[in-house]
């Protein structure tokens, strides 16, 4: 892995020293995944020495930590340009939608680019690192932000009761974190994109309608 970091080195020669650091463990991750992020090969991919990484993290998990935020980030962005996609005016019909573009995104970024979604998944160490604002996208939230908005969306349009968010939430993010790993690292990872495209699409739909179904308000669940 580490014969390949000249190939995406990124200089750094002056400003924001971190910065660059983590810019230079996300190269690394996108292409190779976590174990790639190490401080030998981030410190020379940014052209500096090992001992400077320690002006700034305590230790590669620190760096992890941030790379993780940094491909948060990414993962908050792509699930951005699904919703923003949805053209839907019913305000039923819309909400619904925008939920299930929060779990397009998140597998098409998982599908896309499965070096970057696992260290960010790394960097998720603790629910308070699902709302930290370095993983937040151009809107200002993060990935779990955006399935909690979208989550609250149901709720105003009156489809969930509030009190079902949270476990309404995990089964969402179970679901389709579950299919992202099964896609890129499991036994679904040989099939074809269009294939695993449309499954995923449909498992968006499938996990909205179980969630209106347990959790409508003034029903069981």
């Amino acid at each position: 892995m580490e014969a390949a970091t000249p190939a995406i080195a990124r200089p750094y020669h002056h400003g924001n020293l971190r910065a660059a650091l983590v810019l230079a463990g996300y190269d690394l991750a996108a292409q190779w995944g976590t174990d790639a992020v190490t401080l030998r090969a981030v410190t020379r991919a940014a052209g500096v020495t090992p001992s400077a990484a320690y002006r700034h993290f305590d230790s590669v998990d620190d760096l992890r930590l941030a790379v993780g935020a940094r491909a948060g980030r990414g993962l908050a962005q792509c699930i951005e340009r699904h919703q923003a996609a949805v053209d839907e005016a019913d305000p039923v019909r819309r909400a619904q939608a925008l939920l299930e573009a929060v779990g397009v995104g998140y597998m098409a970024f998982a599908l896309d680019q499965p070096g970057a979604f696992e260290v960010a998944m790394f960097g998720l160490v603790t629910m308070e690192h699902a709302d930290d604002p370095e993983g937040a996208g151009d809107t200002g939230r993060t990935a779990f932000q955006l399935l909690t908005d979208a989550l609250a969306g149901l709720v105003a349009t009156g489809q969930l009761s509030a009190d079902r968010v949270d476990a309404a939430a995990i089964q969402c993010w179970s679901s389709v974190h579950g299919f992202a790993s099964l896609a890129t690292r499991g036994p679904l990872r040989d099939r074809p994109r269009p294939v695993l495209d449309a499954l995923a699409r449909q498992l968006c739909a499938d996990v909205v309608g179980a969630v209106l179904a347990s959790g409508r308000v003034g029903g069981g669940g």
